[in-house]
């Protein structure tokens, strides 16, 4: 005697009970076009800032070439330029720390993603030759993610702080004009250890908040909220449990 149906009928049963549920799917296809827009609005956020900074640096070098013309880069000019620059300055660096909070939004946003894409291929592997199949250490990397030595250089928080630098060096060699009497070596002795010491210092201090972001786990506040999220978990587990229990047939 054959025993092909009942085989194939448990089979059945149970592939239906491991497969998603309607609800279920409908929520992480939500929440997923939802993490898509907030990306967007990130990026959205800091072109936008970037833009502001740019403008604002463009501006009021344009002021101070104007005032050194008509001063002959004298007394008005150095006073023009000792209340800019360092205006400009703070500036970019309030921009930068803005930006940078951005791009961290950002990165929690695709790891999210890239985890709801792990969730579409466990339960779907058949869509793996249709869809961009990667593995899991590269989902960030396909989302404009690269995890590169110099990728915080090519960030608009990397760009800020390079202007940012240059705006405090520049700052920094018109003290040292005025302090040295016009000493050229002075001045750009100055500017260019200022300069190098800023963008070092946000070059460190971005690298070290990516880090910081990529090694927190997504759901830290989370576990942190729930006074007993074992005990929690256990309950949720042994209820769904007794339903598939309640649910089976004899």
């Amino acid at each position: 005697m054959s025993h092909d149906g009942p085989t194939t009928d448990a089979a059945s049963v149970r592939a239906k009970n491991t497969d998603p549920r309607p609800p279920a799917i409908a929520f992480v296809t939500t929440e997923h076009f939802t993490l898509q827009g907030a990306r967007s609005s990130t990026i959205a956020e800091s072109t936008g800032r970037a833009s502001m900074f740019l403008a604002a640096v463009s501006g009021g070098l344009v002021a101070l070439g104007l005032v050194a013309g008509a001063s002959s880069v004298g007394t008005a000019f150095y006073a023009f330029g000792l209340a800019l620059l360092p205006t400009l300055a703070f500036v970019g660096l309030v921009t930068f720390e803005r930006v940078l909070q951005s791009g961290l939004e950002d990165l929690g946003y695709a790891r999210r993603i890239a985890l709801l894409r792990g969730y579409y291929f466990d339960n779907a592997p058949e869509l793996a030759p249709y869809l961009l199949s990667v593995p899991s250490s590269d989902r960030l990397r396909v989302q404009g993610l690269p995890n590169e030595h110099w990728q915080g250089l090519r960030t608009v928080a990397g760009m800020i702080a390079v202007i940012t630098a240059v705006l405090t060096g520049s700052t920094a060699s018109l003290v040292a004009i005025v302090a040295s009497e016009h000493s050229p070596a002075a001045t750009l002795g100055a500017g260019t250890v200022v300069a190098l010491a800023a963008l070092v210092a946000l070059t460190r201090y971005q690298h070290a908040a990516w880090k910081l972001a990529a090694d927190t786990p997504l759901i830290a506040a989370e576990v942190d909220s729930d006074p007993e999220p074992a005990a929690r978990a256990l309950r949720a587990v042994s209820t769904e449990a007794a339903s598939d229990a309640d649910g089976r047939p004899s």
